[in-house]
Order: C-alpha cells, then sequence, then structure tokens
C-alpha cells in the first residue's frame, strides 16, 4: 500500500467517529458558512448594483421618478441582518459541534488505552499519551473549521459567482468560477504542503518543550543530585529553538501566502474589469450590471484567503491523524480476560506471560480457582510473579496463553494514586455517585474520618500533586477509603501496608478484615502480618504455583512462620 493510500486510510478511520459524533450540527455549520459568504457576497454586489442604477436614474428626471429604491433597499437590509443572523448561528454550530466531536473523541481515545497494558504504558509515556489526549485532539478542531467548512464556503462562493456572471456571459462566468476554484485551491494545497514539514517540526517541538519544562520543575531535585541539571536546561532550551525555527518557517509561509492570494485577488479583478468592460463597451450589459460583476467577483476570493489558515495547520493536522488513526480504527471491548464467573471468583488457566523483549517467562503455566468468599495470600519471594498473577486477574496485563475469568475486580496496588485534586474528588473515583455521607462512613470505616474533620475545610480540602499533604499512613488510609466505597466482590491486594509502620499496618489489616466479609480477597504479600488474613497460603516461585495450602495444615503454618514478621 502506498504512503498517499495509508495517508487517506488514516483519515478516513478519523473522520468516520468524527462526522458521526455530530452529523447535524456539523453539516448545518457548513452549510450557514456557506449562507453567510453568499449573503456577504450578494449583500456587496447588490449595494454597487443599487447605487450605480440610483445615480444613473437620478440623471434624468423621468427615470429618477420612476426608479425603484424600495425593493433593493429592503434586500439589502434583509441581506445585511441574514448575514448577521447566519454569522452568529454559524459560530455558534460549528463551535459548539466541534467541541462536543472533541470530547467525544478524548473519551474514546481514553477508554482505548484503558485495555491491558494500559498502566503500564502510561507510565513509560505519560508526557507523549497526555499529548495526545489534548494537542494530537485539538489538532482536529483544525481538519473542520479551517479545512472542511472554508473549503465548502469557497466553492459556494465560486458557484455563485460563476452564476452571477454567467447571466452576463457564459464563458466568462464559467471561466471565472474554474478559476477561483483552481487558484484558490491550489495555492492553499501548495501552501499546505510546504508548510507540512516546518508544522510536524513544531508540534514535536512543543511537545518536547512541555515534557523537558515538566522534567525540570517536578525532577530538579534528582536532577541536582545526579548532577544533569545544566543538561537539562540546554535540552529545554535546544527544544525551544527548534519551535522558534519552526515557528520562523510558518510566519514566513503565511506571509507568501497572504502575498499569494491577494496577487490572485487583484489578477480576478483586473480580469473581470475587463472582460466587463469589454461586454458594456458591446452594450451587453449596463454600468449597474458592471458594478454588481466587479464586486461579486472582489469578494469571491476572500473565502479562498480563509483556507490559508487551515493550509498552516495541515501538517499538524495530518500529523494528529496519523497518531490517532490506529486508536480508532476498532471500537473499545472489554478486555476479555475479565468475565463474569457464576461458579467461582476467579478462573486462571494455564497462564503464561513473558514482558515484551525478554525470553524470561514472568508466569509459567499458572493455573488456579478461587471460591467466593475466600481469602487466598499469594506468597513467594520478589520477582515469583505474584503482582503480575494479580494483574492478569484485574486485566490490567494481557496474558499471552491461556485464560483468566473473575468476578468485578478492585485492584489496590503497592502505591497510593492520589491526584490533585480535593479529598471528596479523590475518593469519588471509586463510586462517582457516592454521597458526602458515604465517603464519611468510608473514611469513618478506614480510620481516617477523624483526622479529615480536623482540617479546616474538610472534604474540600484539596491534596498536591500525588496526594501532597497526606502523610504515608493517611494516604494509605485514604486509599483503604475508596477501597471500601467500591461495590465490586473481588477485592485483589497488593502488599497492602508495604512500608506502613506496624500500629498502622495492623490497624489497618484489621479494617480490612472488618469490611472483607462476604467477599473474596486475593492478597499477594511477602508479609506475616498479611497473609495471616488469608484462609489459603498459595506459594509461588519462580512463576510457577508450587503449593496451594489450606489453614489447618500443618504445612500451612511452617508456610506462614517463613514470611518475613513486622
Amino acid at each position: 500500500m502506498t504512503i498517499a493510500a495509508n495517508h487517506w486510510r488514516d483519515l478516513r478511520l478519523v473522520l468516520r467517529p468524527f462526522l458521526a459524533s455530530q452529523p447535524s450540527p456539523l453539516l448545518w455549520g457548513g452549510l450557514l458558512a456557506a449562507v453567510t459568504v453568499l449573503a456577504g457576497m450578494a449583500l456587496l454586489g447588490l449595494s454597487g448594483w443599487f447605487i450605480t442604477a440610483t445615480a444613473l436614474a437620478g440623471l434624468h428626471a423621468a427615470t429618477a421618478f420612476t426608479f425603484d429604491v424600495f425593493a433593493p433597499s429592503a434586500g439589502i437590509r434583509l441581506l445585511a441582518l441574514g448575514r448577521t443572523a447566519s454569522r452568529y448561528g454559524e459560530r455558534l454550530v460549528t463551535h459548539d459541534a466541534t467541541f462536543a466531536v472533541l470530547a467525544a473523541l478524548r473519551v474514546r481515545l481514553f477508554r482505548g488505552w484503558a485495555r491491558p497494558q494500559a498502566a503500564r504504558a502510561l507510565l513509560m509515556r505519560p508526557a507523549r499519551l497526555l499529548f495526545r489526549l489534548t494537542a494530537d485532539i485539538d489538532a482536529l478542531e483544525s481538519l473542520y473549521l479551517r479545512l472542511l467548512v472554508p473549503a465548502a464556503a469557497a466553492l459556494g462562493a465560486a458557484l455563485l459567482a460563476g452564476v452571477v456572471l454567467g447571466f452576463m456571459h457564459v464563458g466568462m462566468g464559467v471561466l471565472l468560477m474554474l478559476w477561483l476554484v483552481a487558484v484558490g485551491w491550489g495555492i492553499a494545497l501548495l501552501v499546505a504542503r510546504r508548510a507540512r514539514r516546518p508544522a510536524v517540526h513544531r508540534a514535536h517541538a512543543i511537545e518536547a518543550l512541555r515534557a523537558r519544562a515538566v522534567d525540570l520543575v517536578a525532577g530538579q531535585t534528582d536532577l541536582v543530585m545526579a548532577g544533569r541539571i545544566d543538561a537539562q536546561h540546554e535540552a529545554l532550551m535546544n527544544a525551544d529553538r527548534h519551535l522558534a525555527k519552526a515557528d520562523l518557517a510558518l510566519n514566513r509561509l503565511e506571509t507568501a501566502a497572504g502575498i499569494a492570494y491577494s496577487s490572485a485577488g487583484t489578477v480576478t479583478l483586473v480580469g473581470v474589469l475587463l472582460a466587463v468592460g469589454l461586454l458594456a463597451g458591446e452594450g451587453a450589459i449596463g454600468a449597474p450590471a458592471a458594478a454588481l460583476a466587479l464586486l461579486v467577483a472582489l469578494t469571491a476570493t476572500e473565502p479562498f484567503a480563509a483556507l490559508r489558515r487551515g493550509a498552516l495547520d495541515a501538517g499538524r493536522t495530518w500529523l494528529a491523524v496519523r497518531r490517532l488513526a490506529p486508536r480508532m480504527a476498532t471500537e473499545v471491548e472489554r478486555p476479555a480476560t475479565v468475565n463474569e464467573a457464576p461458579s467461582d471468583a476467579l478462573r486462571v488457566s494455564h497462564v503464561s506471560l513473558a514482558h515484551a523483549g525478554s525470553p524470561i517467562q514472568v508466569l509459567n503455566d499458572v493455573s488456579l480457582t478461587v471460591t467466593p468468599g475466600e481469602r487466598v495470600a499469594l506468597i513467594g519471594a520478589s520477582g515469583a510473579g505474584k503482582s503480575t498473577l494479580l494483574g492478569v486477574i484485574a486485566g490490567e496485563i494481557a496474558p499471552q496463553s491461556g485464560s483468566a475469568s473473575a468476578q468485578p475486580p478492585c485492584l489496590l496496588t503497592q502505591r497510593t494514586e492520589l491526584f490533585q485534586d480535593s479529598l471528596r474528588d479523590n475518593l469519588r473515583l471509586a463510586d462517582p455517585e457516592a454521597t458526602d455521607e458515604q465517603l464519611w462512613s468510608a473514611l469513618h470505616a478506614a480510620g481516617l474520618e477523624d483526622d479529615v474533620r480536623a482540617l479546616k475545610t474538610g472534604l474540600d480540602t484539596r491534596l498536591g500533586e500525588g496526594g501532597l499533604g497526606l502523610s504515608g499512613g493517611q494516604s494509605r488510609r485514604l486509599a483503604l477509603a475508596r477501597l471500601l466505597l467500591r461495590p465490586v466482590p473481588l477485592w485483589l491486594l497488593d502488599e497492602p501496608t508495604e512500608a506502613l509502620d506496624a500500629f498502622v499496618a495492623h490497624d489497618v489489616l484489621q479494617r480490612l478484615a472488618r469490611y472483607a466479609d462476604g467477599r473474596t480477597l486475593v492478597i499477594a504479600t511477602h508479609l506475616r502480618r498479611e497473609a495471616a488474613l488469608a484462609d489459603r497460603l498459595v506459594c509461588m516461585q519462580q512463576g510457577r504455583i508450587v503449593a496451594d495450602l489450606r489453614r489447618g495444615n500443618p504445612a500451612f503454618d511452617a508456610a506462614l512462620r517463613t514470611l518475613r514478621p513486622d
């Protein structure tokens, strides 16, 4: 498949959901834009005709008294009001529809990332994925507002100009229409082609500048400790220089495009002036018609000049299309690894997995069945595959072979993921519909209610980045409160009390045990205090399950004693 065919395929993949989100508003927006342009041309043309005809009629008393000034003046007023209304409606409809489409595409793109391996990919490339979700989606705005709509309006202007002059002389009308389309669209295509490289360089430079600026601000302590602060400064300045260079190239192209459209407008006006002069000299048209033709030709090139901005952005838009097309190619589906399992809480069957680029299998033919209400601890040394198995069960990691099915789970990882937002909104990640009473109940159950009530703004207290403002124990309790708010039958806990002091850890575990009644628990741990919650120990070694021990068996107690104490 050729490069051009690939580009058109990518464009179709993006345009399909783009146009399907708001088809009627997008269509009405384009029609209103065309009506606005046509009303403006008709207004200026009719005004010129009216002024000229009125002046000529006033030269003789007989024609002055018989000339109808009311119908043309009413038409002018109607066109003026209609142009104002259509302009307002066009801006309202097109922008509202575009923003709605972009919002829908962001949701679609975000859901496309909510697949197995998504969290790992996000941690590895957060700046790049954020850029796709923001700048790349925003770039699609130009596809509609600055390319499709102006192109359609410009085509309408060329057709109107051709029709008006066609009534005076068919050949002149056809020639003008073809000239406007060829020159107006031709300049835009040439500008788009010339602007593609600097526009792509500009998009890459902005992405690099943002990423390096964030790295400098967020990691300045680490950079200073590593002696890399000056290198980061230089990398930031280098990205800024590339951005300035791309901006300069685009500004030059914009100036050249403006000159080209201005020259084309002048040539058009001169050509029409000569043509109508010839027709007027032959007596085929009068002076009012000549004025109408000149003014229509004068305004016909303006809509094409509006394509200039879209042509300059075309490179960035094409880049965004290529980046986003793979995510638009398939519908988002629920991961196949997480399904309803009516008879078992979870079932893992012959699962094998190796991380990308590694020949070593993290999981090797693992099979595990857990019945509803069981409490199971996955134990083993670091690297045995415990956390990976939890990820497979949760649907966060796709196995290379085998299958995994589970009841709806909630995964509590070793990291406490908190956001720069209020306490209330951090809690509502688990249940967006939760009332304040439910939030306080969860905080009470997690042992954090008194701490939050002691804060001046309570649930409205804003946390810093990563939950800054809370201690480690408070952050873990907040994560526990969020877990309690999540109405799911299966809890997957990955070392839930790691790095907590013994008192806080035991308190958190007691609360977990108390509120886990009726739920299924699977805990990955190497700590004795966490494994003690379980009624069943599943021992893992080098990606395999080597033992499955139940409470009451002497081997269960022996395995428990081998784990790390407090």
